[in-house]
C-alpha cells in the first residue's frame, strides 16, 4: 500500500452490551462462537449456546448494572479510533473504524462502510495485544468472512499481535510507575492479570502465555520491579489457566503481603473485567483478607497507547 492511496483502518475487539436487554443476546452470540467454546456437535452449538445465555443473563445482568448498566467498550473503541485518525492524519489518507465480534457494529457493517467511501485496502488492526485464536484469531476469521460474503473486494493486512511494541511496553511501565505512587514507599506486590483461556488452547500451540511473558519482560526491564502472572474470568467446567486471581489473592494474603498493584495486563480498554472484576470483586476480596488493592489505569485514549496503534499501523503500511 503507498501512501497516497486510501486505507481505512479497522480496529477489532470483542464489542459488549449496551443496554440491559442486550446482555441475553450478547452471551447468545459469544457462546455461538466455536473459536470460544464448542458445546457439542455443530448443529447444538447455538441451542446450547442460547441456554447458557439464558442461565447467565440474570447475573450477567447485576454485573454489568453494577457499571453503569452497561459495556463502555464500543464508546471507548470509537474514541480510541478518533484519537488514532488524528495521528494518522499527517501520514495520509486515513478512515479509522472499528468491529465488534460479538456486538454491533460488525465486521460486514463496517466493511460496507468502507466499500461506501471507495475504500479497498484494509488494514486491520487488533486490540488484543496476545494472540489467541479466542479473540484475534476468531476476530480475524469474521472478517475475512465478511469480505468473502462482499465478492473478496478488499486487500487485508493483518496486524495480529504486539505484546512487545515499544510504545504500549512503555506506557504500561509509567502507568505502575504512577501506580506504585499510591503506596507511599510501602512495600506493595504487582499483579498481571491477563484474561485467562482453556489450557487446551496452548497445549495446541496457542501463543498467548508466551506473549503475555514478552510484555512483562519489556515492562520489568524498565520498571525493574518484579511482578507476578494470574488470570481472571474464568467460565466452563475446563481446565483453565492458571493461577486465577482470586487465587493469587489468596496466596499473597497467606504470605502476609499487604499491598497490591494490579496491571490489567491484556486489556487496552475499560470493560467488565476492569470495572467490576478488578475495581468491585478483586478490590473487596483483597480488602476481606486485610490487604488493600489498587488497579493501574487502563490505556483507554492515553496518548503513548495511541501512538503505538499508529506505529503500528504505519509499520504494516509501509511494509505493504
Amino acid at each position: 500500500m503507498s501512501k497516497q492511496n486510501k486505507v481505512g483502518v479497522i480496529l477489532l475487539n470483542m464489542g459488549g452490551p449496551e443496554k440491559l436487554d442486550d446482555v441475553r443476546p450478547f452471551l447468545f452470540n459469544l457462546f455461538s462462537d466455536r473459536e470460544i467454546i464448542r458445546l457439542g456437535p455443530v448443529f447444538l452449538q447455538k441451542p446450547i449456546a442460547w441456554f447458557i445465555a439464558k442461565k447467565r443473563a440474570p447475573k450477567s445482568r447485576r454485573i454489568y448494572n453494577a457499571i453503569g448498566g452497561r459495556s463502555p467498550l464500543a464508546q471507548l473503541t470509537a474514541q480510541q479510533g478518533e484519537a488514532l485518525s488524528r495521528m494518522l492524519s499527517a501520514h495520509g489518507d486515513f478512515t479509522v473504524d472499528f468491529a465488534m465480534r460479538y456486538w454491533p457494529p460488525t465486521a460486514i457493517d463496517t466493511l460496507k462502510q468502507f466499500q461506501e467511501k471507495s475504500i479497498s485496502n484494509i488494514v486491520a488492526l487488533t486490540l488484543y495485544p496476545h494472540y489467541s485464536r479466542a479473540t484475534t484469531g476468531s476476530s480475524l476469521k469474521d472478517l475475512h468472512r465478511a469480505n468473502r460474503a462482499m465478492n473478496n473486494i478488499f486487500s487485508i493486512t493483518e496486524i495480529d499481535s504486539w505484546p512487545n511494541q515499544p510504545q504500549y511496553i512503555k506506557c504500561l511501565a509509567e502507568n505502575i510507575s504512577k501506580g506504585l505512587e499510591q503506596f507511599n514507599n510501602e512495600a506493595v506486590e504487582i499483579v498481571y492479570s491477563a484474561h485467562s483461556l482453556p489450557v487446551s488452547f496452548i497445549e495446541e500451540g496457542d501463543p498467548y502465555v508466551e506473549h503475555l511473558q514478552q510484555t512483562i519482560d519489556g515492562i520489568e526491564a524498565i520498571t525493574k520491579q518484579p511482578g507476578r502472572l494470574c488470570y481472571q474470568s474464568r467460565s466452563g467446567p475446563v481446565e483453565w489457566l492458571s493461577p486465577s486471581t482470586p487465587e493469587m489473592i489468596e496466596q499473597l494474603a497467606g504470605e502476609g503481603k499487604k499491598n497490591i498493584l494490579m496491571v490489567p495486563i491484556s486489556f487496552v480498554s475499560d470493560h467488565v473485567e476492569t470495572l467490576y472484576e478488578i475495581n468491585i470483586q478483586y478490590r473487596e476480596q483483597a480488602r476481606s483478607l486485610g490487604m488493600r488493592l489498587e488497579p493501574t489505569e487502563s490505556l483507554n485514549c492515553n496518548p503513548k497507547f495511541i501512538e503505538c496503534l499508529k506505529e503500528l499501523v504505519l509499520e504494516n503500511v509501509n511494509n505493504n
